[in-house]
């Protein structure tokens, strides 16, 4: 599925759904689900995160199914990690993409003019570490940082 508004919102975003492919090869990547996002830069972070939350509460129940415990704590990462590369940003466009594959959801997001800050200095990241099983950053296609945190998702109750 692909939703895209060109208006002021600058929205492109995909969440893709893998079907029954018994053709598949094993050794083929393990992701099943995504969701991409694109904001504008003209939004302040408080508005970057309200929006990027808001479209991705929208489409999470469809890559974690009967899960909302975990889709809680995947808004929380992003939140944080929105707020801090909204704050910081290094193209003109905040981009992110969700992944999952059925064990870790994967958030990324870039880019950030700087590394990742240490959490005496964002403090919100003291709650990214507590959730997440692993964070860190790459250099993006735009010579900026962006950043990935793998969120591990709890067996099913």
């Amino acid at each position: 599925m692909t939703i895209s508004d060109t208006t002021p919102h600058k929205w492109v975003s995909a969440l893709r759904t893998r079907v029954a492919e018994p053709d598949r090869a094993p050794w083929a990547s393990a992701v099943e689900n995504s969701l991409e996002v694109r904001l504008s830069a003209e939004h302040p972070p408080t508005e970057a995160i309200r929006r990027v939350r808001s479209f991705v509460e929208t489409f999470l129940p469809a890559l974690l199914p009967g899960r909302p415990e975990m889709q809680e704590t995947v808004l929380a990462v992003l939140t944080e990690l929105v707020d801090i590369t909204a704050r910081h940003q290094h193209c003109p466009d905040l981009e992110g993409r969700i992944s999952t594959d059925g064990a870790h959801v994967m958030l990324t997001l870039g880019e950030m003019d700087r590394p990742l800050p240490s959490p005496d200095e964002e403090p919100g990241l003291y709650l990214v570490h507590r959730l997440v099983d692993d964070i860190g950053q790459y250099r993006g296609d735009q010579g900026g940082h962006a950043t990935w945190a793998s969120v591990p998702l709890k067996p099913e109750a």
